[in-house]
């Protein structure tokens, strides 16, 4: 019998020899994944693009906090509170760190698996000429490795690593969501407090107007029609606050939420249209670049990669399996014991499976053709709401313009009919028609504006917000914040 000392000087230089030749035979098949080719595109819409009112700096790629271009530093605190503090956030980076730890997982199946096992127990022998009845136990390793000779287990690694990409563009993209959500939420608390201001303005007017009503009705000037009218008016304007004070209050308390605290833990504060700076210029990227900006691309690409993966897993399965396995055991079964030692290399091959195997290839190839389908309408439908946006910033343009013209022109209209009133010139009906007609304007021209703003917060979400790679940049900031020494 070969003892435990031979055991342990020949067999592990004989393990070591086999696994190098395997290895240096060995292959990965299935298709190794290359990310498609960037769009050969050079225009979003031309006609948007040239008629931009925005001074726009095509080719250019948004830099730093894209928010920043709006100038308001109130936005800026709630900001960086919604993005330490947003639950979203937290739940995706714990997500990446579980796929992270699945990676772990399965690249732990490319080294050798040792176990140690022991068991013990009482028996009996019949068929001896003495029947006895004995102790026995063994106790020992046993080392037991998959060689991979064809890259299925590299595969499976290959799909969870994929998987992970997945996960932080995922996190990408909820950080772009939430940056742009927190932005459009304090223009529409700014736009309903402009508004609100807008009305009590006009409210003011109304009441002034009953009065001057009222006064002439004693006087004999004037009718009780026309002060039913007046006082009518006033009710009618009354009824614009609760909407615009829902949309405020709406708005603030989402603003919370995104903190990831409740509206009654954190009040955000209020905004002012007059707080924000719409930007001058808009770097808008080349279509070209779209594939490397967008977090939603990303995902698509990293799903991809997923299925190309998978294409490699089904593919190995079709192919043997190669395995290695060794034991070292302590036995004893009476008064007698050993040293066994044990050695085996298997091979198990497909022959017959009424064509499973190739049925699942056939489908993780067919996966595979609709992912990259999936990743080209990504592609073609990001174009289009850059486009789309475009000429909503062009047609924001033109809205802006003409409110502009027609508030002017209101204004001028209720001042010479407050004035002709006054000296008896015209009926309070033709008062009250040019002040609906300039309240009209008014909150037509603050909507319009608003438009603006919350149309250009879109155009930097549809070009990705620089968003892409963000998680990347807080684990990098976080290890340097709090650096691991071994």
């Amino acid at each position: 019998m070969k003892s435990s000392h031979s055991f342990q000087s020949r067999i592990p230089a004989k393990l070591s020899a086999l696994s190098v030749i395997v290895f240096l035979s060995a292959c990965t098949v299935g298709p190794d994944f290359k990310a498609p080719a960037d769009s050969a595109s050079q225009h979003f819409d031309q006609q948007a693009e040239h008629s931009l009112g925005q001074n726009i700096q095509y080719g250019k790629q948004i830099t730093g906090q894209w928010w920043s271009a709006l100038r308001s530093p109130k936005l800026d605190q709630v900001m960086r509170r919604a993005i330490e503090g947003n639950l979203e956030l937290v739940a995706a980076d714990a997500t990446i760190r579980q796929a992270a730890a699945s990676v772990a997982a399965s690249e732990g199946a490319l080294y050798p698996q040792v176990d140690f096992g022991a068991t013990a127990g009482r028996q009996r022998v019949h068929n001896a000429k003495d029947p006895s009845i004995s102790n026995f136990y063994a106790i020992g390793p046993r080392v037991g490795f998959d060689l991979d000779v064809f890259g299925g287990i590299k595969r499976e690694v290959e799909e969870q690593q994929a998987f992970t990409d997945l996960q932080k563009r995922r996190y990408d993209a909820a950080y772009l969501t939430l940056t742009a959500d927190v932005a459009s939420q304090a223009l529409l608390v700014a736009s309903a407090n402009e508004q609100i201001k807008a009305v009590e303005k006009l409210l003011a007017n109304d009441t002034k107007n009953l009065e001057l009503v009222r006064a002439a009705h004693l006087n004999g000037a004037t009718t009780q029609i026309d002060v039913s009218l007046a006082e009518t008016r006033l009710a009618q304007d009354r009824t614009l606050l609760p909407p615009l004070a829902q949309q405020r209050d709406a708005a603030t308390h989402a603003l919370s939420i995104l903190t990831g605290k409740g509206p009654a833990d954190w009040i955000a504060p209020q905004f002012d249209l007059a707080e924000f700076t719409l930007p001058g210029n808009l770097p808008v990227s080349l279509p070209s670049e779209m594939a490397r900006n967008r977090p939603d691309i990303q995902q698509a690409e990293a799903q991809l990669h997923i299925a190309s993966a998978a294409v490699g897993v089904a593919t190995a399965n079709l192919y043997p399996k190669v395995t290695l396995s060794a034991s070292l055991l302590q036995a004893a079964s009476g008064n007698g014991g050993a040293a066994l030692w044990g050695f085996a290399a298997g091979i198990t091959a497909p022959i017959f499976n009424g064509g499973t195997l190739k049925a699942e290839r056939q489908a993780a190839v067919e996966g595979y053709n609709a992912t990259l389908a999936g990743y080209q309408q990504t592609v073609i439908s990001s174009f289009g709401q850059v486009a789309d946006t475009l000429q909503a910033i062009n047609h924001d343009a033109e809205e802006f313009r003409a409110q502009d013209d027609a508030l002017h022109s209101a204004e001028t209209s209720f001042h010479l009919n407050q004035q002709a009133y006054a000296q008896g010139e015209n009926s309070i009906l033709q008062v009250l028609e040019a002040e609906r007609a300039y309240e009209q304007a008014l909150l037509g021209h603050i909507r319009a504006k608003t438009a603006q703003y919350l149309d250009t917060v879109q155009l930097y979400v549809a070009l990705g917000g620089n968003a892409v790679g963000v998680f990347d940049q807080k684990v990098a900031s976080r290890e340097t914040a709090h650096p691991s020494y071994q």
